[in-house]
């Protein structure tokens, strides 16, 4: 194994992040018998400072994560894996322990300066796909979470044929309305239709960046 850093307690940091979203989900602290026992089980165990022992996350609530992948930083003293959670991170039943803003760039107004107007271009082009991240972490909380009411969680529960079928239902409505030229009706059916793709990817437990990068790959002329 390689040679980390575990502090003088002999614990390290570890960051718990969606494998699929990277939404992050938690931050809890492993030894070194916790992270042999998460990569042997293929699931997160952790070391709690305040109990003093070791816990399986999950073993009790039935949220666990799946470990797909841990990293370490460039000093070695901290690790991020990468996760499926089966339910709520949050021991108050949210997503993401990460639930609550403190601050935000939005909360310092003043004149822009120059770098802003000349890197105008480049934001603006990062931003035409934000709502691409922001709608699959909220996919990723709804499946997680549940909550009542919620169309996504009605999706979730019903299962993947119900999924499959508003995939299919709104591919055909995208087709019609290309047809009769109504550019209106294609961008709300175009917009439905990637909704519930990005409904599928998650039940389907496929991360948009494994599309992506296959398309990266094809415009590559990769194989």
């Amino acid at each position: 194994m390689t040679e980390l850093s575990f502090d003088k307690n002999g614990l390290i940091p570890a960051i718990v992040q969606d494998h699929q979203s990277k939404q992050v989900l938690t931050l809890a602290y492993m030894n070194e018998e916790s992270l042999n026992k998460t990569m042997q089980t293929g699931e997160t165990w952790f070391y709690s400072r305040s109990r003093q022992e070791l816990w399986h996350k999950g073993a009790t609530s039935g949220n666990t994560q799946k470990v797909h992948e841990i990293r370490y930083d460039c000093d070695q003293d901290a690790l991020v894996i990468l996760a499926e959670p089966a339910g709520p991170a949050c021991h108050k039943g949210d997503y993401s322990c990460f639930s609550e803003t403190l601050w935000t760039a939005s909360d310092v107004s003043g004149p822009a300066d120059a770098s802003e107007e000349e890197n105008s271009s480049s934001t603006d082009q990062q931003g035409r796909f934000a709502i691409f991240n922001e709608l699959e972490s909220v996919i990723a909380a709804r499946e997680a979470e549940r909550p009542e009411g919620s169309y996504t969680t009605y999706l979730f529960e019903e299962g993947v044929d119900k999924i499959l079928k508003k995939v299919g239902e709104e591919a055909s409505e995208v087709i019609i309305a290309a047809k009769n030229r109504d550019k209106e009706e294609l961008t709300w059916e175009s917009a439905d239709l990637l909704y519930h793709w990005l409904v599928l990817l998650r039940e389907q437990n496929l991360p948009i960046d494994d599309v992506l990068r296959r398309l990266a790959d094809r415009h590559s002329g990769k194989k």
